[in-house]
């Protein structure tokens, strides 16, 4: 690609001392903007999650800048240092290793502390994993929720799984290769096999793959395989009529071992829970045995 054009001379951007948010390529170099490589090009300074990555993309288009690293490490210390540039009437450019700036990232923190300096922000839009996908997998998505990466703590994992299977939106996920199967067992026990879903792996890269149609289907495509790559995950929401209220497990729990304690099996324990507070009686069983 001829990029000469890309001079500062012929382009109104960067504007000085504002900060600009740069999508970058979620796999395919390709994808990045003429818009943004004229700012990755002519701004004073490049913060990137990993310069190694981004100097990649400076590479492929014979980009040279100054780049720093900007990451969950060491963001605190970096963010009066880029801020203190940008009042300084200097343009800087942020960037992540893969899509929009601070989508699971520390850039949050930094255009938030830029707003509260009355610094310029201005996004340059690009590729998203999460939205690439959602699109590609022919699931609702005028309205959904963006969960990320789940947390790793047992009780706050668990209540976002029982509020994605309340949940009548689609929800996207980010997860990681070595942690997919176990994420996909706990949506099964949580949402059942038969809930539709979609897992994206390699979005945009030469083996782009989207598996589906259930939880069911996707756990038994990997079953013997292992599994490469970044991986975003699509759950169709529960249709209204089959919409079930979310509970108090602590609550629950103490309710279940009353009622066995009083005589009854875990079956008909769970049966009856199930019945008063409308909810699965699978999701009572699985409180029970957790």
């Amino acid at each position: 690609m001829n990029i000469n054009y890309l001079s500062s001379h012929e382009n109104q951007e960067p504007v000085n001392g504002v900060l600009y948010i740069v999508g970058t390529p979620i796999g395919n170099l390709r994808d990045i903007s003429f818009r943004a490589l004229t700012i990755l090009k002519n701004v004073y300074l490049i913060a990137c999650e990993d310069t190694r990555l981004t100097r990649k993309i400076m590479s492929k288009y014979k980009l040279s800048n100054h780049l720093i690293s900007f990451n969950k490490n060491n963001s605190l210390k970096k963010i009066p240092k880029i801020i203190e540039m940008l009042k300084s009437d200097k343009s800087v450019a942020l960037v992540s290793d893969a899509g929009l700036p601070s989508i699971c990232d520390p850039g949050e923190d930094l255009i938030k502390e830029a707003r509260l300096n009355g610094i310029n922000i201005i996004c340059i839009p690009g590729p998203c994993a999460a939205l690439a996908a959602l699109v590609s997998s022919g699931l609702p998505s005028s309205k959904f929720t963006f969960e990320g990466f789940l947390p790793k703590k047992k009780s706050e994992r668990k209540k976002i799984l029982i509020d994605i299977h309340n949940n009548e939106k689609t929800t996207i996920l980010f997860e990681s290769p070595k942690r997919l199967k176990r994420l996909l067992n706990e949506l099964k026990e949580c949402l059942g096999g038969d809930r539709e879903i979609q897992v994206s792996r390699e979005l945009t890269k030469k083996f782009e793959e989207h598996i589906g149609n259930n939880i069911n289907e996707v756990i038994d495509y990997f079953s013997e395989k292992e599994v490469l790559g970044e991986i975003t995950i699509v759950i169709k929401g529960i249709d209204k009529k089959n919409l079930q209220t979310s509970f108090n497990e602590i609550e629950l729990k103490k309710e279940l071992h009353g009622l066995i304690d009083a005589g009854l099996n875990l079956s008909e324990a769970s049966k009856y829970l199930a019945k008063k507070n409308n909810l699965k009686k699978r999701l009572i069983y699985n409180t029970f045995i957790q």
